[in-house]
């Protein structure tokens, strides 16, 4: 399968590249800083810019999938929807936020006292996001929230799905990211989300 990755080599998308890669997709790494996309097979570097809509469709084009793994408050959310339907392609996946998630019927964990004041503005942009891609109608989306504590932890291939709830155990809520990056990758391969949130966590 081609796909375009969006923010190949942050924390969410370096383990993503890894996953997919390794299971033999085509990848188009599309970053800001190309050089720094480690060199290896089925892997093609290009420079792109979230804020440049007609050039960042003309990277998309061709690609069966396109999965944006950038920070909600370092791009804007509608330039990236409209960049993804411009290019045709058929699915698009969304490295999603756990803000959005709810802890109650209609409570937000973002609106929560304890959720932290420095992942605010990342979180409610994200639920933005969402927002617009439950608005969208011509566009195949998938927009995939981790847990709560989304660390850089082992690849265990041991998780739970779920949907709009938070998934906590009682050691809290959490999802590593290469066990993120395999729940990910399933749904590149088996769509089972289309258009809607889900969630994984242990």
């Amino acid at each position: 399968m081609k796909i375009a990755l969006i923010g190949a080599t942050g924390q969410a998308g370096t383990p993503i590249l890894k996953e997919l890669t390794s299971r033999g997709h085509e990848v188009t790494a599309i970053v800001r800083n190309p050089e720094k996309v480690q060199a290896q097979a089925n892997v093609t570097p290009k420079k792109g810019n979230v804020f440049d809509r007609d050039g960042l469709a003309a990277l998309l084009k061709g690609h069966d999938v396109v999965i944006s793994a950038v920070h909600f408050t370092a791009s804007d959310p509608q330039m990236l929807i409209d960049a993804a339907k411009a290019s045709g392609a058929k699915r698009y996946l969304v490295v999603g936020g756990a803000g959005s998630l709810e802890v109650a019927p209609g409570v937000a964990l973002v609106t929560t006292p304890e959720f932290p004041a420095a992942y605010k503005a990342e979180a409610l942009k994200g639920g933005d996001f969402l927002a617009l891609l439950r608005q969208e109608k011509d566009l195949d989306w998938t927009f995939l929230s981790p847990s709560a504590l989304f660390f850089d932890g082992p690849r265990t291939g041991t998780f739970r799905l779920g949907k709009d709830q938070l998934l906590t155990t009682e050691k809290g809520s959490s999802i590593s990211f290469a066990d993120y990056a395999i729940a990910l990758a399933d749904e590149v391969e088996k769509p089972a989300h289309s258009r809607q949130r889900f969630t994984v966590g242990y």
